[in-house]
């Protein structure tokens, strides 16, 4: 067996571990880890103490991994079971059109896409008139949702439900395209999430893509350039196999999603909550 096939194998039983959950959500528990990460490293003081506050943590240990998948796993728990089912729509959104042109209405009726997501829960997190639980529980919201809506395939305009109905080959195993992008493709760093969050760090600030005019909606924007990833040449292999020049071209691309959410992260909730 030689190396690359050996360490995606390794990679592969890793990403097969995670529980059954993370196939069908944005970037798996890895990938929101990162996010987290990120985002708390680029927090001011006063940010990071009203999160502790929030949460109920004290002293310095960062909170927000722990937190940034808690939205996937509600309906594993009977308590929160319905509260899952009420917010899944909120995880994601689908683009109509082929050019990735967010409309309101047609795009996210009655807020239910992850752009209304944010929106509902960024304005709780930031009211100081609502509970401490209410806020709390927004904050694992915004959290969950800025990874999720960085995610490309939580932002497509095919419909095969964000590339889960497109089946692919993978280190000789058959998957979907959602669960590669999920985690599978990040696994084959073969690297934990705090040092991959530590690699991502290492590159230094991320360079984010200019306000889109005359879209003043940033969550929209977010979204509208997940979709445009998934609409260029390549990102549907048109062999159905995820080989290693695909990985080569298309992880580098998630790579810059996770370091831009995390920094978008960290300046939305240093707004919110100074």
């Amino acid at each position: 067996m030689n190396a690359v096939h050996k360490r995606r194998t390794i990679a592969t039983l890793l990403a097969l571990a995670l529980p059954a959950f993370a196939s069908v959500h944005a970037w798996g528990d890895i990938g929101h880890r990162i996010v987290a990460e990120l985002a708390w490293r680029q927090l001011d003081p006063t940010a990071k103490a009203e999160i502790q506050r929030l949460l109920g943590e004290t002293g310095s240990a960062d909170p927000l991994p722990d937190i940034a998948s808690w939205p996937d796993r509600l309906r594993d728990d009977p308590a929160t079971k319905a509260l899952g089912k009420a917010t899944g729509p909120l995880h994601y959104m689908d683009f109509v059109d082929g050019k990735c042109h967010y409309v309101p209405a047609r795009d996210c009726a009655d807020g239910k896409c992850v752009v209304g997501g944010l929106e509902k829960y960024v304005a709780i997190l930031g009211d100081r008139h609502k509970s401490q639980a209410e806020r709390a529980e927004a904050l694992k919201f915004v959290v969950h949702f800025v990874g999720d809506v960085h995610q490309p395939l939580h932002a497509g305009n095919r419909d095969d439900k964000g590339g889960n109905d497109y089946q692919v080959q993978f280190d000789g195993k058959g998957t979907n395209l959602h669960s590669v992008w999920d985690s599978k493709m990040l696994y084959t760093r073969d690297l934990k999430w705090p040092a991959y969050a530590d690699r991502l760090a290492a590159q230094g600030p991320v360079q984010l893509p200019k306000p889109q005019a005359p879209l003043d909606n940033p969550y929209a924007q977010w979204a509208e350039e997940s979709c445009a990833i998934v609409a260029t040449d390549g990102f549907y292999p048109d062999s159905h196999t995820i080989d290693d020049a695909y990985v080569a071209k298309q992880l580098p691309v998630a790579e810059t999603r996770l370091r831009e959410a995390g920094k978008r992260l960290a300046d939305l909730l240093n707004k919110t909550l100074d």
